[in-house]
């Protein structure tokens, strides 16, 4: 869940070119060029989405917004329809009628020559096709939460960086002002020592009981979406609810992972790091196939002493968003631009020369295509991603199991706790399997 209506509004705010009705030169990619990889701010970076539902047409269309410099080239997806959709958007876009669609991701890496791919897919599918994609050599935009395991993840970013491509996550908060803004004051110490985070995500689905088996719609392959998961009748999932089923997702606390617990990483220096112990508790639902937590709370104590605080938004005061309590004061962001402080006069600091100032965006979507011209990181880059969905993932087995986790950050690794250890990874459904990098 990212917000889509929040971001048309940041779009329209930004200095980006408009999607036009170009015809457009034949488009050959960077490394036919011999550019290693790197485009010349002359060529147009070529295009292909993998994963074109709601989310998939949303990133299209923020791509397209940048026309001038980016031509999308050809689709894929498992749904016919979805799939037809995406065509239709790229044709219009360059009013042309030649966008090509796949239907199998395998084909699509195998037959299309590009330099980056925009990929939006249940979590379930990210280790295999993000793995596929960068060993691929391609430029990544990638949906968060980047992993369904922490195996998952683990992979996903040796393989970035082995290939050593350009990777951006859809944690667009980060090119949000309100967010850098508040970041950038608390790693600057204007509320002084941190010792407390609390991150506050949505409240889980409770949605419960299980919907009727139904025929497959002829337009979706079932069991491509299915892929390594367990094979499963068809309940009508595989568009939206899917996020409330463990087998393909972790509900709202790891779809948000990506987005408030970032952010609480970007300000208090963790993004490189994790927690050394994880406890708390989950509310699950006792029947049906609707099975990701209700209610969350846990706690995860870092080295450093800072203690962070995840649970659904109902069980803090601040509700939804990223809060740093430090010995000075505090500081709170959240959506709609919100930026509060315990002071309103620490939001008017100055940060000076010689301090730090983190990378800064105004587009999520040209940050990533700049960032592929230049070879620099972006502002949303493999390895602090996955340090942000590893909180919520260790979490999530601190619940399941009950325990308290300890978790060794360097690593990577539960320490003494086999049982837990096992839930570091998922068993994948036969012929699928995740390639050691």
């Amino acid at each position: 869940m990212t917000g889509n209506s929040n971001r048309r509004t940041f779009l329209k705010n930004s200095a980006v070119a408009s999607a036009g009705t170009l015809i457009l030169p034949q488009i050959i990619p960077s490394t036919a060029l011999g550019m290693g990889g790197r485009l010349a701010p002359s060529n147009r970076i070529v295009m292909g989405a993998i994963g074109t539902g709601s989310q998939g047409k949303s990133n299209m269309r923020d791509f397209l917004e940048l026309n001038k410099e980016v031509q999308f080239v050809a689709a894929c997806d498992v749904d016919a329809n979805n799939l037809q959709k995406a065509k239709a958007l790229a044709d219009a876009a360059y009013a042309k009628s030649d966008c090509r669609g796949y239907s199998d991701y395998r084909e699509f890496l195998e037959k299309e020559k590009l330099d980056a791919v925009a990929i939006a897919l249940p979590d379930h599918w990210h280790g295999i096709i993000y793995t596929a994609a960068v060993e691929k050599k391609l430029h990544v935009y990638g949906e968060k939460p980047i992993c369904r395991t922490i195996r998952d993840g683990q992979t996903i970013v040796k393989a970035v960086q082995k290939n050593n491509i350009t990777w951006q996550t859809g944690s667009w908060q980060r090119s949000r002002p309100n967010f850098h803004r508040g970041a950038e004051l608390v790693i600057n110490g204007r509320i002084g020592k941190i010792s407390t985070i609390e991150v506050g995500l949505p409240n889980g689905n409770r949605g419960i009981g299980t919907p009727p088996v139904q025929e497959v719609p002829p337009e979706l392959n079932w069991d491509m979406w299915l892929g390594p998961a367990p094979k499963v009748a068809y309940r009508g999932v595989s568009h939206w609810n899917w996020r409330w089923i463990l087998e393909y997702s972790g509900g709202q606390l790891t779809d948000w992972a990506g987005h408030h617990i970032d952010i609480a990483n970007w300000g208090a220096g963790l993004e490189h790091t994790g927690p050394v112990e994880i406890f708390g508790e989950g509310v699950y639902p006792r029947e049906g196939i609707y099975n990701v937590p209700v209610e969350y709370d846990f706690l995860c104590k870092y080295v450093n002493g800072i203690d962070m605080r995840v649970c659904n938004e109902a069980r803090l005061e601040k509700g939804s968003g990223t809060t740093w309590y430090g010995d000075k004061g505090w500081i709170h962001v959240n959506r709609g631009d919100t930026l509060m402080a315990s002071d309103p006069k620490i939001l008017q600091e100055v940060i000076g020369e010689n301090e730090i100032h983190l990378i800064k965006s105004e587009n999520h979507w040209q940050n990533f295509i700049d960032c592929i011209r230049s070879g620099q990181k972006t502002i949303a880059p493999i390895e602090v991603a996955y340090r942000a969905i590893s909180v919520a993932l260790l979490g999530e087995i601190a619940m399941q199991t009950g325990q308290r986790i300890k978790w060794d950050p360097e690593k990577e690794e539960i320490v003494n706790n086999s049982m837990a250890s096992r839930l570091l990874d998922r068993p994948y459904r036969k012929p699928w399997e995740l390639p050691t990098i």
